[in-house]
């Protein structure tokens, strides 16, 4: 089974990429998604042990973590140390679910892929990206965001330029929804092909 690695900077469109490839048919494992899951389960306790007061009725306060985190942004290695083990287990689970449905290909949806070396776990890179003024501008209008925390945010992601040349395959998500879309189903007809011929066969 092929493991397609879906990555990008903030701001460039991952989400909606995922949803795409998702209505191409391609089981998808949202690593945002199995976060917000985490926040409001087993990782909350975990959690709120390391940054005090982030526990708000049984969930992980995200402001109040986002306000913790900007005050002391070395507390960032710590929350990844609490919860990449915890979505790894759940992407496992999912990848060993969809292989025994006999899926032909997933996508692992891995915000920080090259930064956290999950390259090595899957069998194509796909990048998602956009000019950068575009991607100021989505970020900014986003609720609670601020120059300060932008910029913070970029500096611990591998820059966009690096994520493009070690793309196996590019998505420009600053033009329409429709060339997007037109664009992950090229990308998934050439995975398919690839896979029919042959390229890929110890996926």
């Amino acid at each position: 089974m092929l493991r397609i690695g879906l990555t990008g900077s903030i701001g460039m469109g991952k989400s909606t990429m995922t949803r795409l490839f998702a209505e191409a048919g391609i089981p998808v494992s949202d690593s945002d998604a199995i976060v917000h899951d985490l926040y409001a389960g087993e990782a909350a306790p975990l959690v709120d042990a390391v940054f005090p007061g982030t526990l708000k009725a049984g969930a992980v306060d995200r402001q109040e973590l986002g306000r913790q985190l900007a005050l002391r942004p070395e507390g960032f290695k710590r929350l990844e140390e609490i919860v990449h083990p915890l979505v790894r287990r759940r992407e496992a689970e999912f990848v060993a679910r969809e292989e025994s449905r006999g899926a032909e290909m997933v996508l692992l949806d891995i915000p920080l892929l090259f930064e956290t070396g999950a390259q090595e776990r899957v069998d194509v890179v796909v990048v998602v990206s956009c000019d950068p003024q575009i991607q100021r501008r989505r970020v900014l209008a986003r609720p609670n965001m601020t120059e300060e925390k932008f910029n913070m945010i970029l500096a611990r992601q591998t820059p966009d330029a690096e994520k493009r040349a070690r793309a196996d395959y590019l998505i420009d998500t600053g033009h329409s929804i429709e060339t997007a879309r037109e664009r992950v189903a090229e990308i998934v007809a050439d995975l398919k092909r690839r896979l029919a011929s042959g390229d890929f066969l110890n996926a």
